[in-house]
């Protein structure tokens, strides 16, 4: 039945590496919220659990290799079982996601491509981001042969570009928008929202959206430093024993950012971050297999500090839509991208209400 927010909400223990015990907390529940990472450790026994006892599962995963095994591995049995595995529904991936739907859906005619730029801006005591997030990307670096292996797997149908095909910027760039230098964005959101648009064109037919993840990281002093770091880091990756390092001494190696507390109440309250997204497309009438593109339009995602506010906010949102809008989810259970899971859904209005905000900045006519 329906608990009634502000009733007694009872404790239940249990250990990914006892299955019984998950097994009894899926049996209790139509929906679990899935908080423990890095999931390529601790996610799978979760996920099957759900499945298997007929609930439905949520995390805020950020790691590919994760997030698309389980697609291999769990979407038609969660189908047969009309259950709905969403993957990546914090930080990464929701404001990316639903940030390229909005714009889309704020665009007069057809949008087929976007570029996003994300800046995270922190007060006087600085930035903060647990260690946790840390050793996600020091495994799923050095794993990335085996992320190329499994997409050969599922065999993904290729996604057809339409209208001019984006392109690809360097690794590192100078925006004259942002006047600030920016890097490609090294999250999960690119790889997500390509899942959700592929979805869209081969199941809803609908025009399938290219897009471009980067951060802007300011001025030359702070791309000096990124640079040292991120070739000090790329290094170590590699080897066994530079993994033990990185993983050892997170704060050594990122100058600070990273640490096993994670950010204090302080930086938390100073930080937040704007997603930016630049689309282009073609208006009603035009054809943009033949003309250049003739429309732009400007839109953002405004959150408060990602990790520790904005997550929790983008997951109990998507946790609601998925309880209560039920109706605008896919007809099928299934292992969906946030986007193809809430497409349809109030997610963005629930998102709103709660302090991450979907505005558009500008829509120059044709």
């Amino acid at each position: 039945g329906k608990a009634a927010p502000g009733e007694e909400v009872g404790v239940l223990l249990c250990d990914v590496s006892d299955a019984g015990s998950l097994a009894a907390m899926a049996k209790q529940t139509r929906l679990v919220l899935n908080c423990v990472g890095p999931y390529r450790f601790f996610g799978e026994p979760v996920v099957e659990a759900c499945v298997e006892n007929g609930a439905s599962c949520i995390d805020i995963s950020g790691e590919p290799q994760f997030l698309e095994g389980m697609y291999l591995k769990y979407n038609e049995k969660a189908a047969e079982k009309g259950v709905y595995v969403v993957g990546s529904c914090g930080f990464d991936s929701i404001p990316a996601e639903m940030g390229v739907l909005y714009t889309r859906d704020k665009l007069k005619g057809t949008l087929t491509a976007v570029e996003s730029f994300l800046s995270v801006k922190s007060g006087p005591e600085g930035l903060g981001v647990h260690d946790g997030t840390w050793k996600s990307a020091v495994y799923g670096l050095a794993d990335e042969a085996n992320l190329k292996k499994l997409r050969k797997q599922i065999g993904y149908a290729p996604v057809p570009v339409v209208g001019a095909k984006l392109k690809k910027r360097g690794f590192m760039f100078y925006s004259p928008e942002f006047k600030e230098y920016c890097i490609t964005f090294m999250g999960s959101d690119c790889s997500v929202v390509k899942r959700t648009q592929r979805y869209m064109h081969t199941e809803l037919q609908q025009t399938p959206v290219q897009y471009g993840a980067y951060v802007t990281v300011g001025g030359l002093g702070s791309v000096i430093k990124l640079m040292f770091l991120g070739m000090l880091f790329l290094l170590l990756v590699k080897f066994n024993f530079g993994r033990k390092l990185l993983t050892k001494y997170p704060e050594f190696f990122s100058a600070g950012y990273f640490t096993k507390k994670g950010p204090t109440q302080k930086q938390m309250d100073g930080t937040s971050f704007t997603m930016t997204f630049f689309g282009e497309g073609y208006s009603e009438g035009q054809d943009p297999q033949n003309s250049k593109p003739n429309v732009k339009i400007c839109t953002e995602v405004k959150g408060p500090e990602p990790g520790y506010i904005a997550t929790p906010i983008a997951m109990v949102q998507a946790a609601l839509s998925l309880l209560e809008d039920t109706a605008s989810l896919p007809k099928r259970g299934g292992v969906y991208s946030p986007g193809a899971a809430f497409s349809k859904t109030k997610l963005i209005d629930r998102l709103n209400k709660r302090g991450v905000e979907f505005s558009v900045i500008s829509k120059p006519e044709v």
